[in-house]
């Protein structure tokens, strides 16, 4: 667990955990070079920094990021949007207004129908409690199979033209992190590989870029392609 301190006027904090969605806010801000530190804190790990995390983001999100004027963002495509544009130069977000707007529209859309799905997937108890196992185990389910339904979808709309390059172009964006990261679950590489492999490849290209690479292998091992 980070050590708590105040931060430097010109550092972000970073409040996330191995294996999580905090993984794509990390690569965009080494993208953006710009200096951060990163407190692990998660609900499951009850001897992370949670209460500091409260204090920030009472709902216990990650990833959290306090800003270096103190001011704290929760939701993933929010804090890369906010990165994108504080960050011009790096180009997170496209310089083409119409590229923009649809850069936007995807990060919203793997929030809105991506996310959204694994949260089920992950804790079907949140919306049918504990007592009914086969009830809990047929919403897992059907929620998987509308993920898998959602980022073919997906692939359709902002992937059917990549090539050999990112969602919008040759340089790596917020929107390629995004679905890179939330790509890892829920079986979510494998359907791809099998019916989207455009859509797969690309991914991969984002977990071999540079810059990023050394985030995932924090995160989930050097070496390692996470096809599950």
């Amino acid at each position: 667990m980070a050590t708590q301190r105040k931060a430097p006027a010109s550092e972000y904090v970073l409040y996330g955990s191995r294996n999580s969605g905090s993984a794509m806010v990390e690569a965009a801000l080494e993208i953006a070079r710009a200096p951060y530190r990163v407190v692990s804190a998660a609900t499951w790990d009850r001897k992370s920094a949670l209460a500091e995390l409260k204090r920030v983001n009472p709902l216990h999100q990650i990833p959290t990021l306090v800003t270096p004027e103190g001011s704290a963002i929760s939701e993933s495509a929010a804090i890369l949007i906010h990165l994108g544009l504080v960050h011009p130069r790096a180009q997170l977000l496209p310089r083409d207004v119409s590229q923009r707007a649809q850069a936007i529209r995807a990060m919203v859309f793997i929030a809105a129908n991506c996310y959204s799905n694994i949260g089920i997937i992950d804790y079907p108890e949140r919306w049918l409690g504990k007592g009914d196992g086969q009830a809990n185990e047929a919403l897992r389910k059907g929620a998987r199979r509308r993920l898998h339904k959602m980022w073919s979808a997906y692939a359709d709309l902002f992937a059917a033209d990549v090539g050999t390059g990112f969602l919008f172009g040759e340089r790596i964006g917020a929107a390629d992190l995004m679905a890179a990261v939330v790509s890892r679950w829920s079986g979510a590489r494998k359907h791809l590989a099998r019916r989207r492999p455009a859509l797969h490849d690309l991914v991969l290209r984002v977990d071999a870029h540079p810059q990023v690479a050394p985030v995932i292998a924090r995160h989930w091992g050097a070496g390692l392609v996470k096809t599950s």
